[in-house]
């Protein structure tokens, strides 16, 4: 005997006060109970169906909505309803950066245990809300995502070959994308000729229950120096094809000045155990922020809102309050952005970065702008600085860290604490794990004021650069 269906509950009148991750929204019931809500913004009144109960909320979907926000927008992209990838663009874009400097406000007191009157400045907008990111990936499907309203009102559908985002939390459907407004217009461009002249040619489409393809994914990326690059992902090594796709791409795109494939018959889509071949121009496009160019290969980690990046490194700059003699550690450094940014502004930068390729990247991006006074290492921060490492090196005068959202370890914060170096400028993508490291930190450091940079609209992240300085 089947078990029996439980009703689920509706709860009424809740009213949605704030922002949560991956684009849910909080709200909170008469007798206070906490609830995580999907297609809902702050300001709405809703009557919600709960999904799932957890220890401190229940999370929840929207049935009816009793009064809709003054702080609602219509959606510019046609496709919001169902990709998930700008889950806030129903939410105008002053209330987005109003609800993330309260996100990074209730972290610092909540968490860090902070008094943040007067120390967390307003968010810095991005300066562009659509197009501003430099890098996208796209994956190719045998069989698109259908909507509901397709199903309902079409009935049967034969199947259709897909390139888009995958849908939230499925690894195996794929919306087909006929627009996105997160790069240059020319990526859409790119994408959408690709597909159809594969489409065209009856190359096959990746299944991702028999993985047999012959297209897996592409990766596009470009700069604010006018460089494209288009990574194809192919999932066999049949030269016919792979050159009839390159030919194509090359001859129809002129200014694509990086046209590099892979062949990945893996079950995972990572490339960074593959090679990667330069079919045409050359193996790596520039970027340049300040005075500092950077190579970017198809494997490279860099920041994907270029503009945001500078601001974000300008700040740092500001906190640190560099006079030109001053020795930096730079943790979690990626390809030495922030330390190759600082280098001419300082006396000598030392960056430490796990991944080893983002090292070789920075390596390869020292020499390119040729500077002498900066040095890295591979290997994970905890590992690498200790005390026989301040010692090579010297006490630091300002150590940068921009770690993971994970935060930094345990170990990291002790090293840190025994070090006192007179400032720490904190660079954060989580304000609960920053908070947490500040908490820790403050038993030698006061956080002295932060500034919020948005530089991803329509998404619940922000970053947060902290100076916290040493106490007298």
């Amino acid at each position: 005997m089947g078990r029996k269906k439980r009703n689920k509950r509706i709860v009424e009148n809740v009213l949605v006060t704030g922002i949560a991750e991956k684009g849910l929204s909080v709200g909170r019931s008469a007798e206070g109970e906490v609830f995580f809500i999907e297609d809902a913004v702050p300001g709405d009144v809703v009557n919600v169906v709960v999904i799932r109960k957890k220890k401190n909320h229940s999370l929840c979907r929207v049935v009816t909505t009793v009064t809709y926000s003054e702080e609602r927008t219509t959606p510019f992209c046609k496709h919001f309803y169902h990709c998930g990838g700008c889950k806030w663009q129903n939410l105008k874009y002053d209330s987005q950066t109003k609800y993330k400097f309260i996100k990074i406000v209730n972290a610092m007191r909540r968490i860090g245990k902070m008094d943040t009157e007067g120390i967390i400045h307003t968010v810095r907008y991005s300066k562009d809300i659509r197009y501003y990111r430099n890098k996208l990936e796209f994956t190719f499907s045998d069989k698109r995502w259908l909507t509901p309203e397709e199903i309902e009102n079409e009935g049967f559908i034969e199947s259709e070959p897909a390139l888009g985002f995958h849908r939230p939390s499925s690894f195996n459907k794929v919306l087909n994308l006929e627009e996105c407004h997160l790069q240059n217009d020319l990526s859409n461009d790119i994408r959408n000729h690709l597909r159809d002249f594969c489409v065209a040619k009856q190359l096959s489409f990746y299944n991702p229950y028999t993985h047999e393809c012959m297209m897996r994914n592409i990766v596009v990326r470009n700069t604010l120096e006018g460089d494209w690059m288009l990574l194809v992902v192919f999932g066999k090594d049949d030269m016919k094809k792979i050159k009839l796709v390159m030919e194509e791409m090359k001859e129809k795109f002129p200014f694509i000045t990086s046209l590099m494939y892979t062949v990945n018959p893996k079950f995972n889509d990572t490339i960074y155990d593959l090679e990667v071949h330069c079919y045409h121009g050359k193996p790596y496009i520039v970027e340049k922020l300040g005075d500092i160019r950077y190579k970017i290969g198809p494997k490279s980690f860099f920041q994907t809102n270029s503009e945001g990046a500078k601001i974000l490194f300008d700040y740092v700059v500001e906190y640190a309050g560099f006079q030109g003699k001053e020795n930096v550690y730079d943790l979690y450094t990626g390809l030495g952005s922030i330390a190759l940014y600082i280098a001419s502004k300082v006396k000598q930068v030392t960056g430490i970065e796990e991944i080893p390729e983002a090292i070789d990247d920075a390596r390869v991006n020292c020499d390119f702008n040729q500077i002498h006074n900066a040095e890295f290492y591979a290997g994970d921060v905890k590992d690498i600085l200790n005390q026989d490492f301040v010692e090579k090196h010297g006490k630091p005068d300002v150590i940068i860290t921009d770690p993971p959202r994970a935060g930094m370890s345990e170990k990291v914060i002790e090293t840190l604490l025994a070090v006192a170096a007179p400032k720490i400028v904190y660079v954060s993508c989580n304000p609960d794990t920053q908070a947490r490291d500040c908490l820790l930190l403050s038993e030698k450091y006061q956080v002295v004021k932060m500034q919020p940079v948005d530089m991803f609209p329509h998404t619940n992240h922000i970053e947060n650069v902290a100076l916290l300085v040493l106490k007298q």
